[in-house]
This record gives C-alpha cells, structure tokens and sequence, in this order.
C-alpha cells in the first residue's frame, strides 16, 4: 500500500469521526445553540470528502451555501428568538467594544489584502467573444433549477423576518 494511500485512509477516518462526532451531537445537544454549532461541524466534515473526492466545486458549494448561509440563518434565528425560548432570562455583556474592535480589526485586514491584489483585467477581444462553454453550463444550472432556487430564497427570508418580527414581539 502506498504513502498517498495510508494518508487518504488517515484523512477518511478523521472525516468520518468528525461528520459522525458532529451528527451525534445535534442530536444529544439538549442546547439548540449548541447543536447548531455541532451541525456546523457535521458540515464541515462533508466539504472534507468533497475535498478527498477531489470535487472542489461541491466543497465550495457546501461551505457556502450550507454553513455559510443556511447554519448562519438557523444561528440567527436561535439568537433572535432566544426570549420566545428561555422567557425571563435576559442576558447582557459590556464586551460590545471588544468585539467592535474585532470587526473594524478584521475590515481592515481585508481592505489591506484587497487592495494589494493586481486585479487581472480582460482585454476588449476576450469581452466580445462569448465563451459557449460557460453559456451552456449557465443555462444548464439555471434553467431547471431556477423557480425552485428562488422557492427557497423566498423561505429562508421568510422565516429570518419572521425570527425578527417574533424577537421584537417579545421584546415589547
């Protein structure tokens, strides 16, 4: 057996301990936060095989669709509905500004890194000629998935407004 193949069995097993790890505690977390987070994780563990597999697309799917916006939703919901759930608990912190600082700390890192990059331009000739390849690949992936893609936008925003509307009921 070879190196390369030691070290994907190695990396399979440390996936599969992570996804399962991840699984097991959303569904023994008795905090919902908590298994929010642990479904975070879960996902991570699957952007991992995609990347085993090689599928590098599919990983950057999952990172950004799954745990970046759909675990970011649940997140927020929990966080804006947290009165509906634990009624007369009201919890406060003085670390606003810490993490203030934090967030205008981390703009300025990414401004900095951002306006370091040489952006490449395209020339006129590569603008005026339309690349058919990724005009099929367009119509391929928009055109049947498109109604329910947006079914599933307008879901998500749904339940986020009504998470909101259902923290400021409480709080008035």
């Amino acid at each position: 057996m070879a190196v390369d193949q030691v070290v994907q069995i190695v990396v399979f097993a440390v996936l599969t301990a992570i996804t399962l790890g991840g699984g097991l505690g959303v569904v023994t977390s008795r905090n919902l936060f908590h298994a929010a987070l642990f479904l975070i994780l879960s996902l991570a563990g699957v952007v991992g095989y995609y990347v085993l597999l090689d599928a590098g697309f599919l990983a950057a799917l999952q990172l950004l669709v799954y745990i970046g916006a759909i675990s970011i939703l649940i997140l927020f919901s929990i966080m804006l509905t947290r009165g509906l759930m634990m009624p007369g608990q009201t919890q406060r912190t003085d670390q606003w500004w810490v993490a203030g600082l934090v967030v205008v700390l981390i703009f300025v890192v990414l401004a900095v890194a951002l306006s370091q990059v040489a952006w490449p331009v395209a020339g006129e000739e590569a603008l005026a000629a339309p690349n058919v390849a990724i005009s099929q690949l367009g119509q391929a992936l928009v055109g049947p998935y498109a109604i329910p893609f947006e079914v599933i936008s307008v879901v998500l925003l749904v339940a986020l407004v009504g998470a909101i509307v259902l923290a400021r009921e409480t709080m008035e």
